[in-house]
């Protein structure tokens, strides 16, 4: 339509005004005819033409083509203003929609995150209340396990007491009945050496009441005697003399061979004999 519309504005060169006034005069002579033709019978009377003013502006076709093509160019970038200015919506509400998305994925990320934060957060509480329980628990432990083992160190220790106690006691029996034993032994040994002794021992003539010798004799665990040395005298060398020659004829005294050596070292290694008119004494 646009195309027909040029080509009548731009017709053999002339301007639509032109064309439409000269339109125009055809059309009322044609009239003017048509009328003479139907009334033959009155007289052609002249009549005077209305008088149509038209204003003919000459324009050039080349200025006429440049405004066209001036304004198809205008036409064509309003169009892509409007394009672009469409386009730049477009990519605005695009952008709005992918900053929303943005924003969007943001909150969720956020969300998540603090989700996770607080389930972090609270796995944390339950392992720390975990450890809490779990340190109590080992202390309850620790303590009862302490206690068992102050209560058993106890024990033990009375276990212990009970059979130093028990072991002392039989300690102490047991020496004492070994004491027992010794003097028992001792006093038969020594009872046999003085009774040999006294039976060898022949008192002289000037033994006198109180007079008293003391001879020390020396033994082998054997019985056999080493030596016999008088450490206090009578004053009477007779009587000192007969003590001494009473000790070397009961010698050796072989019963001491059954003593236990620690009864004979303690003992008869080394032995005091008292000599006395009335009667022999160690």
């Amino acid at each position: 339509m646009n195309k027909t519309f040029n080509n009548l504005i731009i017709f053999n060169g002339y301007p639509l005004a032109v064309v439409v006034a000269v339109s125009m005069h055809v059309a009322l002579i044609l009239t003017l005819v048509l009328l003479q033709g139907r009334n033959n019978a009155e007289a052609l009377e002249l009549v005077q033409p209305t008088v149509v003013k038209a204003l003919f502006i000459d324009e050039n076709p080349q200025v006429r083509n440049e405004r066209i093509i001036e304004q198809r160019r205008i036409q064509r970038a309003e169009e892509q203003r409007q394009a672009e200015q469409a386009q730049r919506r477009a990519q605005e509400e695009a952008a709005r929609r992918e900053a929303e998305a943005e924003a969007e994925r943001q909150r969720r990320a956020e969300e998540q995150r603090q989700a996770a934060i607080r389930e972090r957060e609270a796995l944390d509480r339950q392992q720390a209340e975990q450890a809490r329980q779990q340190q109590e628990r080992e202390l309850r432990e620790a303590e009862q396990r302490r206690q068992r083992e102050l209560a058993e160190a106890e024990r033990r220790q009375r276990e212990a007491e009970a059979e130093r106690a028990r072991q002392q006691a039989a300690a102490e029996a047991a020496a004492a009945e070994a004491a027992r034993n010794e003097f028992e032994l001792v006093q038969s040994a020594t009872g046999l050496i003085q009774q040999l002794v006294q039976d060898h021992w022949s008192r002289p003539p000037s033994a006198r009441n109180g007079m008293r010798a003391v001879i020390q004799i020396r033994m082998l665990p054997t019985g056999e005697l080493l030596d016999a040395t008088i450490t206090q005298s009578s004053g009477d060398p007779a009587f000192d003399r007969s003590a001494e020659n009473a000790v070397y004829r009961a010698a050796p005294f072989s019963e001491l061979q059954d003593l236990p050596i620690n009864v004979f070292n303690n003992n008869f290694r080394s032995l005091s004999l008292i000599f006395e008119p009335q009667d022999l004494l160690n």
